[in-house]
């Protein structure tokens, strides 16, 4: 079976609703570790059969997963499923603006499990926002992106340097100068957030007792 590619470029609309939904992204979590069929995506997730064809579907609909083989047990054809991509990257205009802020609140958010805590208001999303749509359009050409994913004889982390390296090689130097813009002003917004959550945890802390 060909190995598993590294990118892959998600430009349906429908992607954004599709991968809003938490039991469709842990079912893409599993399929990127290794092929699962139906019956074993359910019993690792404790869901039905039925529940979890219904989601296949939807996620089988904008191609962020596929049918990597079929097996015959008996009379029976058991479909297995893989992820589309280690990596997806995913494009879109002013209209998917609400799923685009959705996805980057719960990255920002997450981080709180490994205690990094930022203040996601509507300031940061917007200032964020118009950073990451900066960077998007510094990325490498799809045609070039194509190539790079379908080399099979490579792994993951080999395939995302030498995406990496085609992008810093094929970029102008104004370009370089605008991506390097981008992910100071990325960091300084970042280091703003965890100063904000910072004075907001101070100010919640009860006032010491006098004696």
């Amino acid at each position: 079976m060909p190995q598993l590619r590294a990118f892959k470029y998600i430009r349906d609309p429908r992607a954004f609703e599709v991968i809003a939904d938490p039991t469709r992204r842990q079912i893409i979590y599993l399929l990127r570790a290794k092929e699962h069929s139906v019956s074993q995506i359910a019993e690792s997730l404790g869901k039905t059969p039925q529940a979890i064809y219904h989601q296949i579907g939807k996620l089988l609909e904008v191609g962020l997963i596929e049918v990597s083989r079929e097996e015959r047990i008996g009379h029976f054809i058991e479909t297995y499923y893989r992820a589309t991509a280690e990596v997806f990257e995913f494009h879109h205009g002013e209209t998917s603006r609400h799923e685009s802020e959705a996805e980057l609140r719960e990255s920002i958010e997450a981080l709180s499990r490994v205690g990094i805590v930022i203040v996601v208001d509507q300031e940061f999303v917007d200032a964020a926002l118009v950073i990451k749509q900066k960077s998007h359009t510094l990325g490498l050409k799809p045609e070039l992106e194509e190539k790079i994913s379908r080399m099979e004889d490579v792994g993951f982390m080999t395939k995302q340097d030498a995406y990496k390296y085609a992008q810093l090689v094929t970029m102008t130097d104004k370009q370089f100068e605008e991506m390097l813009g981008a992910e100071r002003a990325l960091r300084d917004l970042l280091i703003s957030g965890t100063s904000k959550a910072k004075k907001k945890q101070k100010l919640a802390e009860p006032a010491p007792v006098s004696p």
